[in-house]
């Protein structure tokens, strides 16, 4: 068996968030492998400047509106006559205590973090049940499955605790039809946000680095052959899989 299991020559990719930072590292990976990307993105400059990084397209998208949502996986299929991967990477965190949330703070967090990632799920679905295959990757966190310190974070935590429950009921529902659908969570990752708390809040990053056992935060393009195992042939019987990318700190 060689590296051929792990081409997507040819293959159409869908990638949400993917201007900068794990979205951006995810979709060179991709490329990198032989598909055909899609950034879609909400920044028209970020998106732009990374479509052409990976000699893709861009299409603006807010993934809070379910309607652009299916008008923009409609005109990707209709271009493209398929849309075999999608990863669903657009996300943010608010580090609030619970007690001083405000109703408008935990929808927003929630709303992106979750609905949408739910309204790209129904929508690529559709496509995918359509065509009878396709490999869609849910970017959940290990937030998901830990309540992280020393930082609050409890709308961020409870968004991705949904993305990898909602993963697996995907993959229950449509395993039999053809589609996979798994998620990776990653652990402390070196985008831009995180290196700006280093700078802002070094005592949170520090106890960060010193909770996972690798001795290091993650970098963006480590995750990148991640979503390549689960996009590709390599993965043919992997779905409703949580995959953990987090250097170890999950393990104590």
């Amino acid at each position: 068996m060689g590296t051929e299991i792990f081409s997507l020559q040819d293959k159409v990719a869908l990638v949400t968030g993917a201007g900068q930072g794990i979205g951006l590292e995810i979709a060179k990976a991709l490329r990198s492998a032989g598909a055909r990307v899609v950034i879609a993105e909400i920044n028209p400059e970020t998106g732009e400047r990374a479509a052409a990084e990976v000699d893709g397209e861009f299409r603006k998208l807010d993934v809070t509106d379910s309607a652009a949502v299916a008008e923009v996986v409609s005109s990707v299929a209709a271009e493209h006559g398929r849309i075999d991967v999608s990863v669903h990477n657009a996300g943010t965190v608010r580090n609030e205590p619970a007690e001083s949330m405000s109703d408008e703070s935990w929808r927003t967090v929630v709303g992106l973090n979750l609905d949408a990632v739910f309204y790209c799920c129904r929508e690529v679905g559709k496509q995918m049940l359509a065509q009878g295959s396709g490999s869609i990757i849910n970017i959940a966190s290990m937030s998901g499955i830990i309540s992280n310190h020393p930082q609050p974070q409890v709308s961020y935590n409870s968004s991705k605790a949904g993305v990898i429950m909602l993963t697996k009921s995907l993959a229950g529902e449509w395993g039999g039809r053809g589609v996979r659908v798994n998620s990776i969570s990653p652990g402390y990752t070196g985008t831009e946000l995180l290196r700006g708390v280093q700078t802002t809040q070094p005592e949170w990053f520090n106890s960060w680095v010193a909770q996972t056992r690798m001795g290091r935060v993650c970098e963006p393009h480590e995750l990148g052959p991640v979503a390549v195992f689960l996009a590709s042939e390599a993965s043919s019987f992997v779905t409703g899989s949580n995959l953990v990318a987090d250097g170890g700190f999950t393990v104590w």
